[in-house]
């Protein structure tokens, strides 16, 4: 990783950008292809995906023609995808090989479980922490083969993770979660930063919702920024990586423009004193 934005280091050592681009909902070789060109030309250097997001290879494909073009190697991206509810457990080295292949990569720097459930089974299943656990393994064999620079997992509760924690001979590199100023999960942080491992945020606009929220309105006009980049410096200047999604090119900008102003702390702490708990995304409380 060369670039010269600002990242964290992983507790693998590996260093991954605080900036990413979420790829949640984007579709079709055309757009995806137009997209990455735009978030390579603005600065970004992560991408995120999912085998669920069905786009691993039109994003592979695309970042293997538009490296070149933009004077980057390989080594100058950080790719995170993320194993499918339906491959947890015994199908999980399938789940692996096949976002392998569909990126086109020797290597993933950042391979996440998705969701602690396993699909086609009922939440209170009791093979859910059993299939996590299995999976688990998985993750830790393409690890130590090099296919993984670092592993982690995504919608964890704080439950899930001590049950993780427990076990693994491997601690996670990464928890990535919904998170926002009406969600700021002190007790997940807390444990993330006990155990050493990097809370990253996804949703951090509350799907957009939180755009027009009064007080995110009246500190973006006071620093003559936009309400999503009020809230994405939030999170950055609490060192936690966020993925915004966008594919039009002057949004992906306006996005990126995060580390050329500071919030003061009064105005940090009004936008952290918001959390009512409340999600915007899927609740995986109710996995056992």
């Amino acid at each position: 990783m060369t670039d010269h934005r600002p990242c964290v280091q992983l507790n693998t050592g590996v260093q991954m950008p605080l900036l990413g681009l979420g790829t949640y909902r984007l579709q079709g070789r055309e757009e995806i292809y137009q997209t990455v060109d735009a978030a390579l030309t603005a600065g970004y250097r992560a991408f995120d995906t999912a085998a669920v997001y069905r786009n691993e290879a039109d994003i592979g494909q695309a970042l293997c023609t538009l490296l070149p073009k933009h004077g980057l190697s390989r080594a100058d991206v950080f790719i995170t995808t993320k194993l499918s509810p339906k491959d947890q457990g015994w199908k999980a080295k399938d789940g692996c090989l096949r976002s392998l292949e569909q990126l086109g990569l020797d290597y993933i720097d950042l391979f996440l479980i998705h969701w602690p459930g396993t699909q086609g089974l009922d939440v209170k299943d009791k093979q859910n922490p059993e299939n996590r656990a299995q999976s688990w393994a998985t993750l830790e064999e393409f690890h130590a083969e090099g296919k993984f620079r670092a592993i982690g997992v995504s919608n964890y509760t704080v439950k899930h993770m001590e049950e993780l924690l427990k076990s693994c001979t491997v601690i996670p590199a990464v928890l990535q979660v919904e998170f926002h100023p009406r969600l700021v999960q002190r007790e997940l942080r807390e444990l993330c930063e006990k155990s050493g491992v990097c809370f990253q945020a996804y949703s951090s606009l509350g799907t957009g919702i939180l755009l027009s929220d009064p007080l995110v309105l009246e500190i973006a006009e006071r620093y003559g920024k936009t309400p999503a980049q009020v809230l994405l410096r939030w999170a950055v200047q609490q060192n936690i990586p966020v993925l915004p999604k966008s594919c039009q090119p002057n949004r992906l900008q306006e996005n990126g423009c995060l580390f050329d102003f500071e919030l003061s702390d009064g105005d940090m702490a009004m936008l952290s004193a918001l959390d009512c708990r409340e999600k915007f995304c899927w609740d995986p409380s109710l996995v056992l």
